[in-house]
């Protein structure tokens, strides 16, 4: 499996916005779940929203701002490191464990659309397919019976986030 993080100079983003190594990671799979286009950028459109699923409540005066200051070259495109500048710029105090949870949970939310409580593995299924691609069929189903550890055919809130903060092998 691809490490998601090879493509992140931590020590660059770090200096830039102060967040530690984990606050990176936690970030780029909010960023990899926003990007649903895999364009490796997300649209200076969708800021507003995607700033509220994350916990964030900016205005619509303070979003402008972050946008002027952020999208400095004014593509419209927010890549990883700007979005990374933009969240830093809320994020005062280290994110806790329950921080994390909240904003995961807010992750969690987009897929579990009904409000049921759980991810069905056919949602999952087309997550995982997107995020990890290309994967091969046997290596999705190995994923996802890795994942449904007790067989239930879904996934509750918290094994999510055990999903979402284990580190890859």
């Amino acid at each position: 499996m691809a490490d998601q993080y090879s493509d992140i100079d931590f020590d660059e983003v770090t200096e830039q916005t102060g967040l530690a190594a984990d606050e990176i990671k936690c970030l780029k799979v909010c960023f990899d779940l926003f990007d649903t286009k895999k364009v490796e950028f997300l649209s200076a459109d969708d800021l507003g929203e995607i700033m509220r699923a994350l916990g964030f409540r900016p205005t619509e005066e303070e979003l402008k701002d972050l946008l002027l200051e952020i999208d400095e070259d004014g593509s419209g495109e927010i890549e990883f490191g700007e979005f990374c500048q933009l969240c830093a710029t809320f994020l005062v105090d280290d994110p806790d464990m329950e921080t994390m949870k909240r904003e995961l949970k807010d992750a969690f939310r987009i897929y579990d659309k009904e409000g049921l409580g759980y991810i069905t593995t056919e949602t999952l299924r087309g997550l995982i397919g997107e995020l990890l691609a290309p994967l091969t069929e046997e290596e999705l189903e190995g994923i996802l019976e890795e994942l449904d550890e007790d067989g239930s055919g879904s996934m509750d809130f918290d094994e999510f986030c055990e999903m979402m903060m284990t580190k890859p092998e």
